[in-house]
């Protein structure tokens, strides 16, 4: 299983924020509207998973639900996708590289954000609402309880817990590129992203279907959605970008590479002068 060293993900990493910055508009929304259907969909599949198995089972249902999720980010990453919270590491670690402007960056997150949000809509209306699939039963009650949990955290708690989970989530993409085969490439999505789930933390898109979902049925309001939007969306930018993509840039990027001392070698034994 072929895998790549931290300073050559940096250069991959680099290169896919790069590309994600030149799609056409037309690109990006497709490819966003897919990125937050998949995600959706794992989201759906843990509801649908873990709704049955209440009471003694609640612990095992947390942990099974955990290694369901992940479905939604194997799919974007391998099957063609734009996920926020992905954007929010690879595209500024391209912009620390000189390669992308602060306004690129922006522009990308603006309409991932967009796109993501109107998959995850359609996911959460079609079949969870329209369908049915989460307003029946124990479904809707594990729905309303879910979207429940995440809109009751102060603005504090969300934050914090945005960071948690797009630390996670932004460290399974970078993994991702670090392998060059689709068995190495699961597994490194597959762990981190079970574990941020596992935990509780809060993904700005999966909280676009789960909360949006519990709407529909009946319960919280639009307004309650946007003040548990701004601050997981900050803490998910705080996490990809500061604790993933300049932790790695600031740890990287400054290490001479065996050209440069080749070439430093060089200059040294022509000149006679010691070259640091």
């Amino acid at each position: 299983m072929a895998y790549y060293k931290p300073e050559q993900i940096m250069d991959i990493t680099i290169g896919s924020g790069q590309k994600k910055t030149s799609y056409s508009l037309m690109q990006t929304m497709i490819l966003g509207f897919q990125a937050g259907a998949f995600i959706s969909l794992g989201f759906l599949l843990y509801i649908r998973v873990t709704a049955p198995l209440a009471g003694p089972l609640e612990g095992l249902s947390s942990l099974i639900g955990a290694a369901v999720f992940p479905i939604g980010l194997i799919l974007t990453l391998l099957a063609g996708g734009e996920l926020l919270t992905g954007n929010m590491m690879a595209v500024p670690l391209a912009g620390l590289a000189r390669k992308v402007s602060g306004w690129q960056v922006m522009k990308n997150w603006s309409l991932i954000t967009l796109s993501n949000f109107l998959g995850a809509i359609f996911v959460a209306y079609v079949f969870g609402h329209l369908t049915g699939l989460t307003e029946s039963g124990i479904y809707l009650e594990k729905t309303i309880s879910i979207a429940e949990h995440k809109i009751e955290a102060t603005f504090l708690e969300a934050f914090l817990s945005g960071i948690g989970c797009n630390w996670l989530v932004a460290l399974a993409v970078w993994l991702s590129y670090g392998s060059e085969d689709m068995g190495g490439k699961i597994l490194g999505i597959w762990f981190p992203t079970m574990a941020f789930v596992a935990i509780g933390f809060q993904h700005v898109v999966a909280n676009m279907f789960v909360i949006p979902a519990a709407i529909f049925a009946g319960s919280f309001t639009w307004i309650e959605y946007f003040h548990n939007f701004v601050p997981v969306f900050l803490g998910n930018a705080a996490g990809g970008t500061l604790f993933v993509a300049m932790a790695y840039w600031y740890s990287y990027n400054k290490k001479t590479s065996p050209q440069k001392q080749k070439h430093v070698s060089l200059v040294k034994n022509s000149s006679g002068v010691s070259v640091k």
